[in-house]
């Protein structure tokens, strides 16, 4: 995809229902990631859209802590988009509604994930084997709410059975608001790398908007992606990890074709903080310190490759070591705050 043109930047902003995004580029859902500090951090830094974890549609189940912290979304930004997982029309449907009332603006259905232990209820990315229960869950979806919906899906089951642009049609036909592909097979998972033919051939089959998933971690890739695709967004999932101010370098690149000046160590100190303090305050000091090692994790990844700064933040049991952690790595030192930024 090398020396492609930049997408125009006269082309209308993507709609979903009536609400039109700020710019093309969204926070894809990501279970254990998207979680309501995570998003707003995203949203802060440009994210156009931001999809929370998936919420299984089996409404019975949703009395857990995990699963009333994931459904927290009132006083959120908008649109607020819940993603909802599960494989029976009518449980969808319902979880659609429920979720509808707690204050979603959008519902995305889950048809992407890889993991075992959702292909295994025969829900995720194993619903495309099954065209027909596909098309049952989207119209069973559409028809339970007045907010729009979404679907997330990957290329197919296996190389042998790519069929994203037959479930493609099923969803535009259903009356799905936008549609995002993930440019691999769940039997690819997050290997190898992600093919965008796929997501190409979709968009110019279909009239709604169609958005790229997969691989996408610099603007300039985004900006590839989209003139090789003309989908109408990208989508940003494990780029994200660790470098939320990717959505405000894509968006600045798309729409001037120059380069954000990289955050310095005090911004990403500053951010690292803040995004540490709301975690504690979304889960409690306990569960906080144990959500905030893999985040931090993730910031710490490029320019740990020893992984010793790691290991030793693992090793924190209380908030305030985590704290002390922070200020006493970034004390009087920028060259690791612009490691931080390289992962």
């Amino acid at each position: 995809m090398r020396d492609l043109p930049s997408p125009q930047t006269d082309r209308p902003l993507p709609r979903i229902g009536h609400h039109t995004l700020p710019n093309r580029v969204i926070l894809a859902p990501m279970a254990g990631v998207t979680d309501r500090p995570f998003r707003q951090l995203c949203r802060e830094l440009g994210a156009g859209l931001v999809v929370s974890e998936m919420v299984t549609a089996d409404s019975r189940l949703w009395n857990s802590r995990k699963s009333r912290q994931r459904r927290i979304h009132r006083g959120e930004p908008g649109p607020r988009s819940v993603q909802i997982a599960g494989g029976d029309p009518q449980m969808l449907a319902e979880a659609a509604r429920l979720n509808a009332d707690a204050g979603a603006e959008i519902i995305d259905i889950n048809m992407g994930c890889p993991a075992k232990k959702v292909c295994n209820k025969a829900a995720g990315s194993a619903l495309l084997r099954d065209e027909r229960l596909v098309a049952d869950i989207l119209d069973a979806v559409v028809a339970a709410v007045d907010i729009p919906v979404t679907l997330k899906i990957r290329t197919g089951w296996c190389a042998e059975s790519r069929n994203a642009e037959r479930v493609a049609k099923l969803a535009e036909n259903a009356g799905i608001a936008a549609l995002a592909v993930h440019g691999r097979t769940r039997e690819q998972r997050y290997t190898g790398s992600a093919e965008y033919d796929t997501i190409a051939a979709i968009k110019q089959q279909v009239s709604i908007p169609v958005f790229a998933n997969g691989d996408v971690t610099t603007p300039q890739r985004a900006a590839e992606v989209l003139a090789y695709t003309g989908a109408d967004a990208v989508m940003i999932g494990r780029g994200a990890q660790g470098n939320p101010w990717l959505f405000r370098e894509i968006e600045h690149y798309l729409r001037t074709g120059d380069e954000h000046a990289s955050p310095c160590a005090e911004e990403i100190a500053a951010t690292m903080q803040r995004h540490l303090r709301a975690l504690h305050d979304h889960y409690g000091e306990y569960l906080g310190v144990r959500v905030a090692r893999k985040h931090v994790g993730w910031y710490l990844a490029a320019s740990d490759p020893s992984r010793e700064h790691r290991a030793r933040f693992n090793r924190l049991e209380q908030a305030t070591q985590q704290f002390e952690f922070l200020h006493e790595l970034f004390r009087g030192d920028a060259a690791i705050g612009n490691g931080i930024h390289a992962a």
